[in-house]
């Protein structure tokens, strides 16, 4: 570790000397070249697979039939073919488990012989793999002794190259399950939501009649935000290395207030970076559409276009991998923690999230006149009952230790979960529920008082960034989902939630008699009065939603992953994956161990770290400066002067309290738990608050202690320069 006020200024001097070497952007690209050129996707299987194996795939695909295993070896063949044609060396089946990151292991294609050594791919190696099943996360469902495990091939999400310097990898997402089929992953669970939702989804447009042979699929489009901060800060600062965020560090004397950040010119190296992002994105087919600076100081966002919801969440885990993998190639490092800094704004992923297909479109596009638009009115009512059903478990799957310092803390959106429609569709629910003729608000246009300027097109009703849940204008955003999650278990919560709603909506119009309309008209009415009070237009931050929120509408406002996570198992959520077939009760139950689990080794981490540089960094130099003072103080005395007795003092004093509450945090460290809640539940409330403790007086030590003894790089310092 390197630390004092001389390494922190030559990791300055080094900074500088790099950016004087990022004035070129390297060569140009075309966009239209490089998006997925590198991804074997129905375009290559079309050119290079016989007729009927590519259809066979394309029923698959597009129409949910079950997977051919005899065109395996064809396909196998074809997929080698390219990849080895592009460079690739090995092959690995990629699979989610449930650390949240990317697993993979990795095969050559080359096979050791009596002659030399062939090529060698078949079927079978592509539709199956064996990874280990006992070493990741399983919440019980695996022993350590039971080790087997699957991995089986997802013909719905393309496989794609990863380059190397010294050759490539052919990547083929897979789904990941024990040899007693249950999932241990990510991917399983939601290509079983998106089956469940389908199913319900066709349903309901049946009776609209249009019917469609193709899926229905959600969608998605995390729009992920992360901070650039440079490696030679990153690497002196243990907390940032271990645990991902700041454990000490005193606010800078500028942070955010001045609002210059958000939207600002991007400087060159940020710039750069984004730039090569974007460019290995796009060959993996990703389809990156917008970058920015964000409203903290060296904050940064990246969003996609939406897209099938499996191939966006295979997509996020690559943008997550390759923001962090090229962030090391220009001398930064990406911190993708939900609050890696005190003080100024943390980062979220908000997720984009609509259903539809090519045959039916956009099933929560309202069109020109959403008050007459009856099929979007009722999927909008789906999703308004299934939240308000369903809000425990929806932020039950947002939390983490990560994320608690956003949600329901220091940030919006809140803890609480509500839904924002907008004026416009808030009035034509009011409407039609109130059995008026009058008319909802229309779109207009803003004159902007310039001749030389254009008039806009005005939107109906404004947007609002405090809420968790809101209507964007054909699609809902999800924006309480952390920017270091997969946002694999949100969505199978979104398809699972909504696809009991249609489910209720489906089978109460199939029994309906009479008009179809008014049995339509009825069902929007009914459920918008019974779950109205989950619609919410106003300011999210306000003291008084709060309040209102728990006490007159009685929704829940669970404030920490503690809180949160016991929702696992209430039992409307039991019942609703059983019923789906999404997780059956014992992988649910699962899911909600590994997830405390994981909450609570995060908190133990970030406490050992606390206790470590408390001891052996901050404690040694406050010492050191406080008997340099003292000296200081002794000598003036000495010659008839005197020091300001109040610096001694404050310096004593922080000292002493650091040195108490970090003893306070360690018998609070020594407590044994067994139970998992129990023991997240003492992590939130006994140890979290002792390391805030310790954090109060060594970020006071930091504001008194010399410059040139300080040992670690300071926030004004890693969020300003780049």
């Amino acid at each position: 570790m390197t630390g004092g006020n001389q390494n922190r200024r030559n990791a300055i001097v080094n900074i500088a000397s790099q950016q004087l070497q990022i004035s070129k952007q390297g060569e140009t690209f075309s966009t239209e070249e490089l998006f997925r050129a590198n991804v074997f996707d129905l375009r290559e299987m079309q050119k290079r697979l016989p007729k009927a194996v590519y259809r066979s795939l394309l029923r698959t695909v597009e129409s949910g039939q079950a997977l051919d295993a005899t065109t395996a070896d064809a396909v196998a063949s074809a997929m080698k073919e390219w990849a080895i044609a592009k460079g690739a060396t090995h092959y690995t089946h990629v699979f989610y488990p449930l650390t949240g990151l990317t697993a993979e292991k990795h095969d050559s294609f080359l096979l050791p012989s009596g002659d030399g050594a062939i090529s060698e791919f078949s079927g079978a190696q592509l539709i199956q793999g064996e990874p280990d099943g006992s070493s990741f996360p399983t919440g019980g469902i695996r022993q350590t002794f039971e080790a087997r495990g699957y991995t089986a091939w997802d013909v719905t999400s393309p496989a794609y190259l990863l380059e190397g310097e010294n050759g490539s990898t052919l990547c083929i997402p897979t789904a990941f399950v024990s040899w007693t089929g249950e999932a241990l992953d990510q991917k399983t669970p939601l290509l079983r939501s998106m089956q469940a939702l389908n199913l319900q989804v066709q349903r309901v447009l049946k009776l609209f009649g249009q019917e469609t042979k193709k899926l229905v699929v959600s969608t998605a489009g995390a729009e992920q935000e992360y901070f650039l901060v440079d490696s030679h800060f990153y690497y002196a600062r243990p907390d940032l290395l271990t645990a991902g965020r700041t454990l000490f560090g005193a606010s800078s004397p500028k942070g955010q207030e001045f609002d210059d950040h958000y939207f600002g010119a991007i400087n060159d190296r940020a710039l750069n970076y984004m730039i090569e992002c974007e460019k290995q994105l796009l060959k993996l087919g990703v389809p990156v559409k917008t970058r920015h600076n964000e409203v903290a100081p060296g904050q940064y966002e990246i969003a996609p276009i939406y897209e099938n919801a499996n191939v966006a969440t295979d997509h996020q885990q690559l943008i997550m991998s390759t923001l962090q993998k090229v962030a090391t190639q220009h001398g930064f490092v990406c911190l993708l923690h939900e609050k890696p800094f005190a003080g100024v704004n943390g980062s979220g992923k908000h997720v984009n999230f609509s259903m539809g297909n090519a045959e039916v479109g956009n099933l929560l596009e309202p069109g020109d006149n959403p008050q007459t638009n009856m099929r979007f009115l009722v999927f909008c009512a789906a999703v308004i009952q299934a939240v308000s059903r369903h809000a425990r478990l929806l932020r039950a799957v947002v939390a983490s230790a990560g994320n608690d310092h956003r949600l329901g803390a220091n940030e919006a959106p809140p803890a609480i979960i509500s839904i924002f429609l907008g004026d416009q569709l808030t009035e034509v629910f009011d409407l039609i529920t109130s059995g008026s003729n009058g008319e909802a608000s229309k779109s207009g246009t803003l004159t902007l008082g310039v001749d030389t300027l254009p008039r806009l097109p005005k939107d109906a009703g404004d947007r609002n960034r405090t809420s968790p849940f809101a209507f964007t204008g054909n699609k809902f955003e999800f924006r309480a989902v952390g920017s270091a999650q997969s946002i694999a278990t949100p969505l199978i919560v979104l398809n699972t939630i909504l696809a009991e709603s249609l489910d209720d909506i489906a089978t109460s119009l199939e029994a309906a008699d009479g008009s179809l309309d008014d049995a339509i008209t009825q069902c929007i009415t009914d459920i918008y009065k019974a779950h109205k009070s989950v619609i919410f237009n106003g300011d999210g931050y306000s003291d008084e939603w709060h309040k209102a929120a728990v006490e007159e509408r009685g929704l829940d406002n669970l404030r920490t992953t503690a809180d949160a996570l016991p929702s696992y198992m209430d039992d409307a959520t039991v019942k609703i994956f059983e019923k789906y077939n999404v997780l059956s009760p014992r992988e649910l139950e699962s899911r909600m161990h590994v997830y405390l689990e994981q909450y609570a080794m995060s908190i133990q981490v970030e406490a050992r770290l606390t206790v470590e540089m408390g001891r052996t960094m901050i404690l040694p130099a406050s010492l050191r400066y406080l008997g340099e003072v003292a000296d200081t103080a002794g000598k003036l005395k000495a010659i008839g002067r005197s020091l300001d007795g109040g610096l001694l003092d404050a310096i004593a004093g922080h000292v002493d309290g650091l040195q108490k509450t970090l003893g306070t945090l360690e018998e609070k460290m020594a407590a044994h738990v067994e139970d998992p809640i129990a023991e997240c539940r003492h992590a939130c409330d006994e140890i979290l608050p002792a390391m805030n403790a310790v954090r109060e007086h060594a970020d006071a030590l930091e504001g008194l202690v010399a410059d040139d003894l300080w040992p670690l790089p300071t926030y004004e310092e890693m969020l300003f320069i780049k």
